[in-house]
């Protein structure tokens, strides 16, 4: 590496940020955090960033709110301690999918970008956020990375001579196109309709899946409405097994976990840009994304490219 750097990792991010370092051979820079009675926090660093390039590792996954802090503070205190250059690495960025709005609707998307550039970050590292429009939000320089290829690899193995993949929205369709590319299969959509945040209605599937077995994607997983309409809604078109899941993002809220085993996949793969509780769905394959976030810090370090690393525009 050109630069010496330092990765500090944040506590939404303990389990991926220290496969990192390892993968980097660097020690993460240690910290100290204090919670006040009153619920104020502060973050101290043990160990000295002047001149270094730093990267802060810190997904803002639920609570966001609380892991947005965390991370303004500890930009804070890098910025503050004499960080030479200062790049946020944030597996999973909340409030992305506000990224559009209608009537007298907040906008979280702008709001949540406003706010990260207060920390004085000069680059942001981002992995599949909802959409690549999200980088228009942001006036500092976003290398967005994805994790697609990880989970096509990991997914060939399910994949048969009459395998789909399919997009269980429309706004998925873009991502499902380079699944298709990477696997060579065809390519279906469901056409849904959102009733609220946990119930989602499927109107239709357009592509031929009758007979076929779906690699259902996904940006994320969030309370399982949306796969949940488009399994019911293949298999209600005559798709047949093995159904597959493929999502980078397992948020996995409210009653996720109960409908996902209610579903009775195949395969369900996800990565670990969140944590994912083992327990509760003890069948989920984890793919780590410590590879591509490794490679992806050491050439920025080297000022090396990383288009082969980026997410379709």
């Amino acid at each position: 590496m050109s630069r010496s750097i330092a990765v500090v990792v944040g506590p939404s991010s303990s389990q991926v940020g220290s496969a990192v370092c390892e993968l980097l051979e660097v020690t993460p820079v240690p910290c100290a955090w204090e919670r006040f009675p009153d619920g104020e926090m502060l973050v101290e660093l043990r160990e000295t960033v002047r001149g270094k390039d730093v990267f802060v590792m810190q997904a803002t996954r639920p609570p966001v709110e609380q892991h947005l802090m965390e991370l303004l503070c500890l930009a804070d205190a890098c910025r503050r301690a004499g960080a030479a250059r200062l790049t946020a690495v944030i597996p999973y960025l909340g409030y992305a999918r506000q990224d559009r709005r209608s009537g007298r609707q907040s906008l979280g998307a702008r709001v949540i970008a406003d706010v990260i550039e207060t920390a004085g970050f000069d680059r942001l590292m981002l992995i599949d956020a909802h959409t690549p429009a999200i980088e228009g939000f942001f006036r500092v320089p976003i290398e967005h990375l994805t994790a697609v290829p990880l989970l096509a690899q990991a997914a060939l193995q399910s994949m048969r001579e009459h395998s789909v993949v399919v997009a269980p929205d429309l706004g998925a369709v873009k991502r499902a196109r380079e699944y298709a590319r990477l696997l060579s299969v065809p390519v279906a959509f469901v056409q849904k309709t959102r009733l609220s945040g946990e119930r989602v209605e499927a109107h239709q599937v357009v592509g031929t899946v009758h007979g076929r077995a779906p690699l259902v994607i996904d940006d994320m997983v969030s309370t399982g409405g949306t796969i949940d309409a488009a399994v019911r809604a293949l298999r209600a078109a005559g798709a047949a097994g093995p159904f597959t899941l493929a999502a980078t993002h397992a948020l996995l809220v409210g009653r996720a976990h109960e409908v996902l085993a209610a579903l009775e996949l195949s395969r369900m793969l996800v990565t670990d840009t969140v944590p994912v509780d083992r327990q509760r769905l003890p069948d989920i394959e984890i793919v780590s994304v410590a590879p591509l976030i490794a490679t992806a810090i050491r050439r920025d370090a080297s000022d090396e490219s990383l288009t082969d690393l980026r997410a379709p525009a």
